[in-house]
């Protein structure tokens, strides 16, 4: 017997990004380097050892992401309490709309999520870096 949900990533997706910023590869590509936004990657770390990454991203695993924001949690990232934009960005855009939610809902502020994600990035010719993987 197949699971019944009530709800799939599709609708989970497009309700976040009701309440979301999604911003154009074109504004992604405009504001990368830019001293006050905080490009946010939170993709697998095999992700980034087989696809590369943009440059500079601040590398949170998706898993850890309320985890890291909270400064109440011994994971606590100083990184989320600049006063920066953040970012997010995961492949194709539905886990960093997903992420740009809840970190809404916790309070963190101005976020935003790059719409396609770094597919969307590569196509655009956005430029990559490499992490090699740990043996």
């Amino acid at each position: 017997m197949p699971l019944k949900i009530t709800q799939g990533y599709r609708q989970l997706v497009a309700q976040a990004e009701k309440e979301i910023e999604t911003i154009s590869i074109e504004d992604a590509l405009a504001v990368h380097g830019s001293e006050d936004v905080v490009f946010v990657d939170l993709r697998d770390v095999r992700e980034l050892w087989r696809e590369g990454f943009i440059p500079e991203a601040f590398h949170c695993p998706r898993g850890m992401l309320e985890f890291w924001i909270d400064p109440d949690c011994i994971y606590y990232k100083d990184i989320f309490a600049c006063g920066k934009k953040f970012l997010f960005y995961c492949n194709l855009g539905w886990r960093s709309a997903l992420a740009a939610q809840v970190s809404q809902q916790m309070g963190l502020s101005p976020v935003a999520h790059i719409g396609g994600g770094f597919d969307a990035w590569t196509k655009a010719g956005g430029p990559v870096a490499r992490k090699e993987a740990r043996r």
